[in-house]
């Protein structure tokens, strides 16, 4: 995810990384080819042909389209919230969860309990993410649970949940020991079925897309759209018209093209959620409550940052 100060006004207009204009490109330049073919065949060869269609159907259409493309932009933008806000809820149970276990519990810091606890939460976000982006987990989950934990964790379809298992046997047997009073494994229960909302609710986002038809339906009406548009400008704009063809593409398939990277915001575009950036700031945090020594920063790509 790229995350940036708001730049000048005028390199706003130049900003290549993280705008969708370098995917349409190429369909930007066939625009421009079919604009320039428009205007050639109404200048010599039959401009009578293309007289009888002018901008006026083309407005109608384009008001459908451009509130079918808002609804298709808000559903996204809302789903690419929704992740937000689960992993949000990911970070903040972790995090009561640690501080519960370090504080409340008969576990000290130190002690072989609290570590294993502490680095299975850890565990657990570095397993979900992934698990969404359907990367491999074994070096983290090597590194970080318990030798006698991975065996069981590898083997599962569902890593995350079976994860939330140990963690709940662990609170078990702390409860059962005395190590945590009732109460308090009440509490810390309430935390792990927080974690398990939102696992479930990021795999919801993640195997749930928006429906193919109205995905198909706004793809084709733009294509429609902007291909037969410069044949109806070239009779009273001329030369201009590839530049406003083009400009009026751009401004359809950009707002398509961004709607798609959303829908799916648990990838690796530009414009994802820095998933990587999150599971880092639950790690260095977990691990600072252990009052161990925090990992190496490693570099973030130009422009990515988490707040």
């Amino acid at each position: 995810m790229i995350v940036r100060p708001r730049p000048h006004w005028f390199r706003m207009l130049f900003i290549w990384r993280g705008s969708v204009l370098r995917k349409l490109v190429g369909r930007l330049l066939s625009i421009g080819a079919i604009s320039v073919c428009a205007e050639l065949i109404y200048l010599h060869v039959d401009n009578n042909s293309l007289t009888g269609l002018n901008a006026q159907p083309f407005s109608l259409i384009g008001l459908a389209l451009a509130i079918f493309l808002g609804f298709r932009t808000n559903v996204s933008h809302a789903r690419y919230w929704d992740a937000r806000k689960h992993w949000g809820s990911i970070m903040n149970a972790s995090r009561a969860l640690a501080r519960q276990t370090l504080t409340l519990t008969e576990w000290p810091a130190k002690s072989d309990e609290a570590q294993r606890f502490v680095r299975t939460l850890i565990a657990h976000a570095h397993a979900l993410r992934h698990q969404l982006r359907g990367s491999d987990a074994g070096d983290d989950l090597s590194r970080l649970l318990a030798v006698e934990d991975q065996q069981r964790v590898f083997d599962a379809r569902w890593k995350p949940i079976v994860i939330l298992q140990l963690l709940g046997t662990q609170l078990h047997k702390a409860r059962r020991s005395g190590a945590s009073p009732d109460v308090l494994a009440l509490a810390m229960e309430n935390n792990l079925q927080t974690l398990g909302d939102a696992v479930g609710g990021c795999e919801a986002i993640h195997g749930t897309p928006i429906p193919l038809t109205f995905s198909v339906l706004v793809h084709r009406t733009i294509y429609f759209y902007c291909t037969l548009l410069p044949f109806a400008l070239v009779g009273t704009i001329g030369w201009y018209t590839p530049l406003f063809a083009v400009f009026v593409a751009y401004t359809f398939m950009a707002l398509e093209a961004i709607a798609e990277e959303l829908e799916s915001p648990f990838g690796t575009d530009d414009n994802d959620l820095a998933l990587e950036a999150i599971c880092r700031s639950i790690e260095a945090s977990l691990l600072e409550l252990l009052g161990e020594s925090l990992p190496p920063e490693q570099p973030l790509p130009v422009d990515f940052v988490l707040h």
